[in-house]
């Protein structure tokens, strides 16, 4: 009972601190109460994922604000353990703000461990990639897509049932073993809802008969696909998330040439997302971080780093990216029939992949 009780009067008192500018705060007097506090702590972001060096920079040059960082090489289930570990705790060791897997917003606000804020920009965050109390909201996302070695792959697949081409024998690997890697899960989901397959619920068992019939064919290669294999020539074709591809295209500056390919079809995005931890020891500062984060300028700062931003169709729509940033990227109209699954949808095909590609697919995945 006294848990129970504890965790509602958070939640009101949450709900009363948390308001956003909607509410009648104005950002001058946001920005003065975050200054006040003098300090943000984050955890969990390493500088060269989705461009959060260049982010937390932006936002320490642009409001005078310290930020401490805590634990860069945390996972989403470490953060959350912080929240807990420091309910009573105002010091350096107490996170302010969580940027974690879809699966860990919904649940963490069920145990009472988040506050609501609603940033200025909300409506422009899609409703499915955000809580509609406001207790979390996807930041960015990437897709499954195609890397290519294109000096060696000369008819570059367009979509997935051109990887079971007769031209791409021994070509095609996933970027992780399907029985535990996620993002290896993903990809076998997002083949299972190519051509004309559009049932979730089936996507996953779909999946593993696509690539039951590559691995027949002799077009899948049973290792983890990485920039290094690629350049080596023994897996031409990766599947992986999109800015990973883009970032390991970059690395190899050329040798190989490389492309990297949103399918038209099969478009499944992976969602993180943001939110303020109920115990926040600098919750204006907090505040301030998210609205930062996305604005025009936090979102093209995890554009630069290849992570899409929630808000990427309304910058597109509007002008927003700029052009030399639009080069490097995938045609903007390759996104727009991303499938955003719900951690329910994800959680039921992630079982069916995991458990049953040894007995559909019969592919010992080699690291």
């Amino acid at each position: 009972m006294k848990t129970n009780w504890m965790r509602m009067t958070v939640s009101a008192l949450a709900i009363c601190a948390s308001s956003s500018l909607a509410f009648g705060q104005g950002m001058d007097e946001l920005i003065a109460a975050a200054k006040k506090e003098g300090q943000l702590t984050t955890i969990a972001l390493p500088h060269d994922w989705c461009g959060y060096g260049d982010i937390i920079e932006g936002f320490k040059a642009k409001y005078g604000i310290a930020v401490n960082e805590l634990n860069p090489d945390a996972g989403s289930g470490d953060e959350i353990e912080a929240i807990k570990a420091n309910k009573g705790n105002t010091g350096p060791q107490a996170p302010d703000v969580i940027d974690v897997g879809l699966s860990f917003g919904p649940s963490a606000k069920a145990e009472g461990l988040l506050q609501p804020y609603k940033v200025s920009t909300w409506d422009t965050i899609p409703d499915s990639a955000k809580d509609a109390e406001g207790y979390w909201y996807g930041d960015y996302y990437g897709v499954l897509s195609f890397l290519v070695n294109t000096d060696i792959v000369k008819n570059v697949p367009k979509d997935w049932p051109d990887l079971l081409s007769d031209e791409l024998a021994n070509s095609v690997a996933l970027a992780g073993d399907p029985r535990v890697a996620n993002q290896a899960i993903q990809g076998v989901f997002a083949a299972g809802l190519s051509g004309d397959k559009g049932d979730i619920a089936k996507a996953g068992e779909e999946g593993l008969k696509f690539f039951a019939e590559l691995n027949k064919k002799g077009n899948f290669v049973p290792v983890i696909g990485k920039s290094a294999s690629l350049a080596q020539g023994s897996t031409p074709v990766i599947i992986a998330w999109d800015y990973n591809a883009l970032s390991w295209r970059d690395i190899l500056k050329g040798n190989p040439a490389a492309e990297v390919v949103v399918p038209k079809t099969g478009v499944v995005a992976g969602v993180y997302v943001q939110a303020i931890s109920a115990y926040a020891p600098h919750p204006n500062a907090a505040k301030l971080w998210m609205e930062y984060l996305y604005s025009d300028e936090g979102q093209i700062g995890w554009l630069k780093g290849y992570c899409h931003p929630i808000r990427f169709d309304d910058l597109a729509k509007n002008g927003k990216i700029p052009a030399d940033l639009l080069a490097k990227l995938p045609p903007a109209d390759a996104y727009a029939k991303a499938v955003f699954p719900t951690v329910e949808q994800q959680n039921a095909n992630k079982e069916v992949i995991s458990k049953q590609w040894d007995s559909v697919v019969g592919a010992e995945v080699a690291k």
